[in-house]
């Protein structure tokens, strides 16, 4: 998830030099592909591997769980009116599994996209989603609350929405209607009369929810300072009990450790925990890296957005899940050094680089034709404007193998609010696999065995990856020497 508050430091840094690489691609050019792909690629290759390799490959700077979408799991037929025509799609619950151990059940959040099998996805807040200006977005979750696979008992809902029965198919595709229908706005309604009249009834009766608050997110991901120094505090917010804390990969040889704010070893903390980077005072330049680890189940209600274009999806249900987040800290002996993270901004349609220079220098970069100089001890805010569906892949690198990578796209609409994109139609379920098991856990419905796996008809459609790619050099004023 992208979950990032603005990097807090303290103390000087080093000098150097920041490589920017950015990567930009949109809806409608695959055709472009061949020439632009190639060069695109080799410079975003160069770039990656200028002075450093590349420490962090994830995606964005989330935060939470990350998870591979898999098959249309429990489902039933839905028909979409657009324009006067009339498409027939599948509805219902996606089933995805957890890097790290778990299993997920999410509805999709954008009915004119696919949803990719196989794509990856993490763990990101409402506002970096379509979800960030939708009014309805509080009712979605208590459809999620008040729906299947929360409610469990069919007969009970069946009642409630006036329907003589409901099948988990029924249910999940009823479900799926009505949180399209705030989603996107959609005019769709489902085949089955049991599924339609509980989508009639989840639309009438829903409420606006607040959002649920993340599984594990950083207050501050990105801490500078001097060597000496303690850096931070990098707050954990988590609705784990406890969190596991991992010291830096090399802290044995940098003796770089992790504490609390009085200097004390951390290994496990809990949601509010504060931690701190003690770097020794004879710390050569560098750069190390914590990770907080849990197991909880997934608030229903989080999003999940794609590293890809695929449909964005909202949480239904969670087993026990491994959720995960990375801090980063940079420190040197003087000199000004630039402690950045990103957040994608749905609400301004842009990507936000925070920069903060707790250095004794000022240093100036040139981002897409314009100068940004952030002055010593000050932070600052650099927006890269994109365009809705475009790709980014943002490089940052700097001497002694620092290195970091922001990459995504920028969905922050559905695309029936961009285009008049035709829906994507999905074949009818096929049978499920001999020997298949229940998905079970805290929050997931026990679907049993029987469960159809329906198909995405057609090829998947891939990203392309194209565009310009912009770089960025910080340079401190009083030399031309490497700074981080």
């Amino acid at each position: 998830m992208l979950l990032v508050g603005p990097p807090h430091v303290t103390g000087p840094a080093r000098k150097g030099i920041l490589v920017l690489s950015t990567a930009l691609s949109g809806r409608g050019l695959a055709r472009l592909a061949a020439a632009t792909l190639m060069s695109g690629a080799a410079v975003a290759g160069a770039l990656a591997t200028a002075g450093a390799a590349v420490a962090d490959d994830s995606p964005q700077q989330q935060a939470g769980a990350t998870a591979t979408v898999g098959n249309l799991t429990t489902a039933g037929p839905a028909v979409i009116h657009d324009n006067g025509v009339d498409r027939q799609l599948s509805a219902g619950l996606f089933e995805m599994s957890v890097d790290g151990g778990g299993m997920l059940q999410a509805y999709g959040i954008d009915i004119h996209s696919p949803t990719q099998k196989d794509a990856k996805y993490h763990e990101t807040p409402w506002s970096g989603t379509s979800l960030n200006d939708n009014p309805d977005a509080g009712k979605i979750h208590w459809i999620l609350r008040n729906s299947y696979p929360q409610v469990n008992d069919l007969a009970a809902l069946a009642k409630k929405a006036g329907a003589r029965g409901l099948t988990e198919q029924d249910a999940a595709a009823g479900t799926q209607v009505a949180i399209w229908r705030y989603s996107d706005g959609a005019d769709v309604e489902a085949v089955s009369p049991a599924a339609e009249q509980l989508a009639d009834y989840l639309q009438k009766n829903a409420k606006a929810v607040a959002e649920p608050r993340a599984s594990l997110t950083l207050g501050s991901p990105a801490v500078a300072g001097l060597a000496g120094d303690r850096l931070g505090p990098v707050t954990v917010y988590t609705d784990a009990d406890t969190v596991t804390v991992k010291p830096p990969a090399d802290a044995a040889v940098t003796g770089v450790e992790i504490v609390d704010r009085n200097g004390r070893p951390v290994t496990t903390t809990g949601n509010g925990g504060q931690l701190w980077f003690d770097i020794p005072a004879d710390a050569a330049d560098g750069a190390a890296s914590l990770t907080v680890q849990a197991s909880t189940t997934v608030p229903v209600g989080r999003a999940f957005a794609s590293e890809t274009r695929s449909q964005t999806q909202i949480l239904a249900g969670s087993s026990e899940s491994t959720v995960t987040a990375t801090a980063t800290a940079n420190w040197a002996a003087e000199g000004a050094i630039p402690a950045l993270s990103a957040e994608r901004n749905c609400a301004e349609g842009r990507v936000d680089i925070t920069a903060a220079n707790p250095g004794d220098e000022p240093f100036t970069f040139e981002l897409m034709g314009v100068k940004h100089t952030i002055a010593a001890g000050s932070t600052a805010t650099v927006p890269v404007p994109l365009q809705e569906d475009q790709a980014y892949d943002f490089t940052i690198a700097g001497p002694n193998g620092a290195a970091k990578r922001f990459k995504g796209v920028l969905d922050c609409k559905t695309q029936s609010a961009t285009a008049g994109d035709s829906p994507q139609t999905l074949s009818e379920p096929s049978p499920a696999s001999a020997g298949g098991t229940a998905i079970t856990g805290t929050d997931l419905a026990e679907t049993g065995s029987s469960n159809a796996t329906p198909l995405i008809a057609g090829v998947a459609i891939g990203l392309v990856v194209v565009g310009g790619t912009v770089v960025v050099l910080l340079r401190n004023k009083k030399a031309p020497t490497q700074e981080r």
